[in-house]
C-alpha cells in the first residue's frame, strides 16, 4: 500500500531516479495555517551533511500544488511535489540482472513479476522518506496547540549506546547541537568518529533511535487492532532499515516480574499517574498520560562497497561490488523521518480522538 493513516491521510509517489517523489495528504482541517520554514527546517535535517553521507544532495523544496491559500490549509488534499535534481538513472544499469544482497530487489522482482522499478531501489528507496518528512511536518504544526513534544535521538550506533536509552532530562538543544543525533556529548564524538571509520573501510553500521513524546494526553488510542503501540509499530517498521521496534522497556519485560514490570498509581498534584513508565506510556493499546517511549531497531544501510557473493535473475553465481552514493548509515538523517512518521500517528490519533468526542 502506498497510503498511511485513517483520518489524516499520506499517499505517496514516485521513487530515487523519478522526474519528482511527492505526496497527497487527505483529512487535514482547513483554517490550518502553515509554516513553510517549518517544513524546511525538517527536510534540512533529512538532508546529507555527514561526512560518511550520500554525496547526493537534492534542494529538497517542495512545490504544493493544492489544498493550500496563502499558506492555509482548505480542507482539500494537500498535493505537493519534490524534484529530484540529482537522478541518476544510469548508475543502476550494471545492476539491472543482478540482485542485491539484503535489497528489495529480488522480493520485488517476485512480488511484481518483473515489473518492478530498478533504478535506485525504485520504491523502496529512502528517497520516498523526503514525502514524509514534508507531511509530518505539517502533521507537526496541526499538533502545535496541543503542546506535544517530539524527540528522537540516537541511542545507539554500532556497539556505542547510551545507558540508559531514555533519560527524562534531554533536551531538543542537545540533540540539535549534536554530531549523529546523540545527546551525551562525549558519546556523540566517539559515534561520529567510530561512524567516520565505518565509512573509510566501505562498510555499513546500524543503530538505534529512541524517541520521547512528551505533553501526550491520556485516552489516545483504541483496543485491539487500532492500538497506539500497534500504529506505531506500524509506521516506524515502514521506514527504511528498520527491523526492530519496541515501547517502554520491551523485550526487557520478558526477564521481569510483574511485580517488577507493574506500573503503579499514584496521585501527583492532584492528578492520577503512574510511579514508573515501563510500559513506555502506554497501557491497553491507550496512552495513560505518562511520557510516550520507544526505540526502533535500524539494520546497516545493505549498499556496500565490498565485494559480495550473489546471483543474477537467471540463478548464476557472481560476485558484486556496489559502487555510487551510497550512506554509511541511516544515521543521523533517519532521526526526522522518525520524527515525522510519529507526528502522522499522533496527528491521525487526535482527530480519532475528536470523533470520539464529538455528539
Amino acid at each position: 500500500m502506498n497510503t498511511f493513516g485513517t483520518h489524516f491521510r499520506l499517499t505517496t509517489f514516485g521513487a530515487s531516479h523519478d522526474p519528482y517523489v511527492g505526496g497527497v495528504i487527505d483529512g487535514c482541517p482547513a483554517g490550518l495555517r502553515l509554516s513553510e520554514e517549518k517544513i524546511l527546517v525538517q527536510l534540512e535535517r533529512r538532508r546529507s551533511h555527514h561526512a560518511a553521507s550520500t554525496p547526493r544532495k537534492e534542494a529538497d523544496r517542495p512545490q504544493f500544488i493544492s489544498g493550500l491559500q496563502e499558506w492555509t490549509t482548505t480542507g482539500a488534499p494537500i498535493a505537493f511535489l519534490i524534484k529530484n535534481n540529482e537522478a541518476r538513472p544510469k548508475d543502476y544499469d550494471h545492476l539491472e540482472n543482478t540482485f542485491r544482497p539484503s535489497h528489495a530487489d529480488y522480493s520485488y522482482h517476485v512480488r511484481y513479476g518483473g515489473h518492478e522499478e530498478a533504478s535506485g531501489g525504485g520504491r523502496s528507496s529512502a528517497r520516498e522518506s523526503a514525502v514524509r518528512v514534508v507531511a509530518g511536518a505539517i502533521a507537526m504544526q496541526l499538533l502545535e496547540p496541543l503542546s506535544i513534544e517530539i524527540l528522537s535521538y540516537t541511542s545507539q550506533l554500532g556497539s556505542h549506546a547510551m545507558i540508559p536509552s531514555y533519560q527524562d532530562d534531554i533536551r531538543l538543544e542537545a540533540i540539535q547541537s549534536s554530531r549523529v543525533g546523540c545527546p551525551d556529548p562525549i558519546l556523540d564524538q566517539e559515534m561520529d568518529e567510530y561512524l567516520q571509520e565505518i565509512a573509510t573501510t566501505g562498510d555499513t553500521i546500524g543503530g538505534v533511535v529512541s524517541t520521547i513524546v512528551r505533553g501526550l494526553p491520556a485516552g489516545w488510542g483504541s483496543p485491539i487492532y487500532s492500538k497506539l503501540d500497534a500504529q506505531l509499530a506500524a509506521a516506524m517498521m515502514s521506514i527504511n532499515a528498520a527491523k526492530g521496534f519496541e515501547v517502554g522497556k520491551g523485550f526487557a519485560l520478558a526477564s521481569m516480574r510483574g511485580s517488577q514490570a507493574n506500573d503503579p498509581f499514584i496521585l501527583r498534584e492532584g492528578s492520577i499517574a503512574t510511579a514508573t513508565n515501563h510500559s513506555g506510556g502506554i497501557q491497553g493499546g491507550v496512552s495513560n498520560g505518562a511520557p510516550l517511549h520507544f526505540r526502533t531497531a535500524f539494520k546497516p544501510i545493505s549498499s556496500i562497497s565490498m565485494p559480495q557473493q550473489t546471483v543474477t535473475r537467471s540463478g548464476e553465481a557472481t560476485t558484486l561490488t556496489i559502487q555510487g552514493r551510497h550512506d554509511s548509515s541511516v544515521f543521523p538523517r533517519v532521526l526526522p523521518i522518525v520524527d515525522a512518521m510519529t507526528a502522522l500517528v499522533l496527528a491521525d490519533e487526535w482527530l480519532r480522538s475528536r470523533s470520539y468526542l464529538q455528539p
